[in-house]
């Protein structure tokens, strides 16, 4: 894992509280699916032991997963930032010069992206394209079904 990635205060939130639930909810009622499996007997053939075995080893991993991005996360609070550069946290509306089409994303840590609510990760292309450029730049980004040239509208400092 990198020494520090960015993530939005929103974003940490939402990890300790994933950590917390997978902690005092989802880790004992595995241990006690385990113990309960154990009482039917034979290991060997024991679907329900397995299975449970096998979650308790997802569950853990997450756990240290989590454990280790918190340790090295680097919360931004969005309400603190300001000025016409896109930077991470920023809320960028362009316009696709050929659809005229007008999108609006913000660049979020890799943890947070749903594309759903227009959040998009920091590591994406499109984010990669977007950091530094202001409001009036014209640029080129790639995308899946090859390049759109694009206008930046507005950049934003919203949570």
């Amino acid at each position: 894992m990198k020494d520090s990635y960015p993530i939005t205060k929103g974003g940490y939130e939402s990890l300790k509280k994933e950590l917390k639930q997978l902690v005092s909810i989802e880790r004992p009622a595995v241990v006690n699916a385990i113990s309960s499996a154990r009482e039917h007997g034979d290991l060997k053939e024991n679907a329900e032991y397995h299975a449970a075995k096998e979650q308790q080893g997802f569950i853990e991993g997450r756990i240290q997963e989590l454990n280790a991005k918190l340790a090295h996360a680097n919360v931004i609070d969005i309400e603190k930032l300001s000025g016409d550069k896109v930077v991470f946290g920023a809320t960028v509306t362009f316009e696709d010069i050929d659809t005229e089409e007008v999108r609006n994303y913000q660049i979020v840590g890799d943890d947070e992206l749903d594309i759903k609510q227009n959040k998009i990760s920091i590591s994406s292309p499109i984010a990669r394209a977007l950091i530094g450029r202001s409001a009036g730049d014209t640029l080129t980004i790639p995308i899946p079904k090859g390049k759109i040239e694009v206008e930046i509208l507005e950049v934003q400092f919203i949570s």
